[in-house]
């Protein structure tokens, strides 16, 4: 290892942890956790993923961490502890607290127009398709802070469908990571919304919206105020929109092409520093950091002292905010749960293909990564790869494992 990466490896391991403590104290079963890092490796072997990382926590403790599999597939270095991701959309859940330690602060209200931020969004109409044609209307209301939280502002993403509306975002410039988060909030503004505000979930650019909007208000960009609010006090000093050249030897890559379909696969370089700080999908991070951004959660706030929101603000942002009026689109929500300010939100014991608790909460990443918060059970979970075309398999696959060695 050359003196560079050394010192990278050297600066990580020193990173704060949490505590760690055997399983059977944590009421965990060791014989079944072990079989779940034992199906993790035959998919390894299987070649479904380079590797990946997996962690167990536990009324407060670390119960099960190991990194299994290669790094990269390009490389023999074999994944560890504090190797590196793209997190892509596990950004939400950190930009979502962002805003709602402004709501905190008095800066803003959830029911205040984005328009109040950004005024692009005043002048914003909503497409009808109408025989195959758009037509664009006046919205029946503003899109609020809570519409944007909650994926109810009828904003989109262009991968998401086939739409007339989609089909203009796939023609913009919005994935130009060269692009700033003003220019990009002005873009959006400047496209027609899927639906009414409020009438259906879409999942969307909504949160990049809500990161330009702390930039407005906290006067800084996105990068700086997450930092200053949130990572520093967390100590999650791994957590940025990039890394540094030292640390191009802990990058965790997928395969060029997906085991699957055989579609080359495409991520961001994490050693580029953009020009965008998306906060709907732009942070880089290790399963470390993000344990203890989720202990944070599970803690109702806190950690190690430092309080980063208010336990009744959490427990707000980790309740359902959907009722039977708005319309759910896609698959990203599974029956049985609905979706909070930023978290998805399980509502029913049952009904959902997975094990879990009534009011658990959790978001995922398109990369390949995941987490979850069990509150009933005082467990959280982070899942760590880089493979996007098998990260609903594995979310399945390891919430089952994961429940299986709950004792």
């Amino acid at each position: 290892m050359n003196p560079q990466a050394a010192t990278a490896r050297q600066t990580a391991l020193e990173t704060p942890s949490l505590p760690e403590g055997k399983p059977q104290a944590l009421g965990l079963s060791p014989s079944r956790l072990q079989r779940m890092s034992d199906a993790l490796s035959r998919e390894i072997d299987k070649g479904t993923i380079p590797g990946v990382t997996m962690l167990v926590a536990r009324r407060g403790q670390i119960g099960w961490f190991e990194a299994l599999g290669r790094q990269s597939p390009a490389a023999t270095a074999p994944m560890t502890r504090d190797s590196i991701f793209r997190i892509f959309s596990m950004t939400k859940p950190i930009v979502s607290i962002g805003i709602m330690q402004l709501v905190e602060d008095g800066f803003l209200l959830l029911n205040d127009p984005a328009s109040k931020f950004i005024p692009e969004f005043a002048q914003q109409k909503v497409g009808v398709e109408n025989g195959g044609r758009l037509e664009l209307v006046p919205p029946a209301r503003p899109i609020t802070i809570q519409d944007l939280l909650r994926h109810t502002s009828g904003i989109t993403y262009d991968h998401t469908g086939d739409g007339l509306v989609q089909q203009l975002y796939k023609e913009s410039r919005l994935r130009d990571r060269s692009i700033t988060n003003a220019e990009h909030a002005a873009m959006v503004a400047g496209l027609p919304l899927m639906c009414q505000p409020g009438a259906e979930w879409n999942y969307s650019r909504s949160t990049d919206i809500l990161g330009r909007v702390i930039e407005v208000v906290a006067g800084k960009s996105l990068g700086a105020y997450l930092t200053e609010r949130i990572l520093a006090p967390l100590q999650m000093a791994e957590t940025a929109f990039h890394t540094g050249a030292e640390n191009a030897g802990r990058l965790a890559e997928p395969f060029p092409n997906d085991p699957w379909t055989g579609e080359e696969t495409k991520l961001f370089d994490m050693l580029e520093r953009p020009a965008m700080q998306s906060g709907g999908g732009g942070l880089v991070s290790t399963t470390m950091d993000y344990a203890r951004f989720c202990q944070m959660l599970l803690s109702g706030g806190s950690l190690d002292g430092e309080r980063v929101i208010g336990r009744k603000t959490l427990a707000l942002m980790a309740a359902n905010h959907l009722d039977a009026r708005v319309k759910i689109n896609g698959t990203l929500l599974a029956p049985g749960h609905g979706f909070g300010l930023g978290f998805a939100v399980r509502t029913e014991a049952g009904m959902a293909p997975f094990a879990g608790s009534v009011g658990q909460f959790f978001w995922s990443g398109r990369g390949g990564t995941f987490f979850w918060i069990d509150p009933a059970e005082e467990l959280f979970a982070v899942f760590m790869s880089q493979g996007p075309g098998q990260r609903e398999f594995f979310r399945n696959l390891v919430r089952g494992l994961v429940y299986a060695a709950v004792e």
